[in-house]
C-alpha cells in the first residue's frame, strides 16, 4: 500500500464544509499562494461543536481544533444575520435558526415568519463575519466585517447561499443571491473580514514560519 503523500507547508485548511463558503473564501483567498482545502479533505475530522456565544468565539474555537488535529494553519469563519427588530437574532445561531438539522429555506421561511408584520423601514439587518486563522504553534489572526441591509419580504435571486435572497444591499437595491459572485466579495461581510485578516497576514505569516 503507497503511502499518502504529505501535503505541502504552504496549505489551508478552511474549517467548513459549506460548498457555498469554501468557493467564496477559496476566490478571496487565490493571491496567497496557499494549496486551500476544504474539511472534506479531512474525512477523520468530525463536526466541531459550535459552543461560543459570540462569531468571534466560534471563529477561533474551529480554527484551533482544524490546526491541532491536521497540524496545518486553519482559517475559520463564523458568520450570521443580526435582525434589529429580532433583538439581534438569529445572530449566532443563524445556521441552525429553525432547528439543529436546519436548511436554508426553513430558516429563510422562520425569518420571514417572525417578521410578517414588521414594516420595511423597521426590518434593518447586517450581516457579520468573524474570520479566525491559528497555526499548530499557536499563532492566531482575528478580523470582522459587517454588511448593513434590510430583510426583504420575499425571496430574490438564485445565488449565494444562507439568507442571501432575503438580504437587500441598500445601495445596489439588489439581494445578496442577485450578485455576481465577484460583486458579492467585493461588498460582502465575509469579503471585508478577509481584507482586513490579509493586512494583518505577513506579520502572522513570518511568526509561524519562526
Amino acid at each position: 500500500m503507497t503511502a499518502a503523500k504529505p501535503l505541502p507547508k504552504k496549505t489551508l485548511v478552511l474549517a467548513t464544509r459549506n460548498a457555498g463558503k469554501i468557493r467564496e473564501l477559496q476566490a478571496l483567498l487565490s493571491g496567497l499562494g496557499f494549496e486551500i482545502l476544504g474539511l472534506d479533505s479531512f474525512p477523520h475530522m468530525g463536526e466541531i461543536e459550535e459552543t461560543g456565544s459570540t462569531f468571534a468565539e466560534n471563529s477561533l474555537l474551529k480554527a484551533r481544533t482544524v490546526a491541532t488535529a491536521t497540524g496545518l494553519v486553519a482559517l475559520a469563519d463564523d458568520s450570521g444575520l443580526e435582525v434589529d427588530a429580532l433583538d439581534g437574532a438569529p445572530g449566532v445561531y443563524s445556521a441552525r435558526y429553525s432547528d439543529p438539522g436546519a436548511t436554508d429555506e426553513k430558516n429563510n421561511q422562520k425569518l420571514l415568519d417572525a417578521l410578517r408584520t414588521v414594516p420595511e423601514e423597521r426590518r434593518g439587518c447586517r450581516f457579520v463575519s468573524v474570520v479566525a486563522a491559528s497555526a499548530p504553534g499557536g499563532a492566531e489572526l482575528l478580523a470582522e466585517g459587517r454588511w448593513e441591509g434590510r430583510v426583504l419580504t420575499a425571496p430574490r435571486g438564485a445565488g449565494g447561499f444562507g439568507y442571501d435572497p432575503l438580504f437587500l444591499d441598500l445601495e445596489l437595491g439588489q439581494s445578496a443571491a442577485e450578485l455576481a459572485a465577484d460583486e458579492k466579495n467585493a461588498r460582502s461581510h465575509r469579503g471585508r473580514a478577509l481584507r482586513a485578516l490579509l493586512t494583518q497576514w505577513p506579520a502572522f505569516w513570518e511568526r509561524v514560519q519562526g
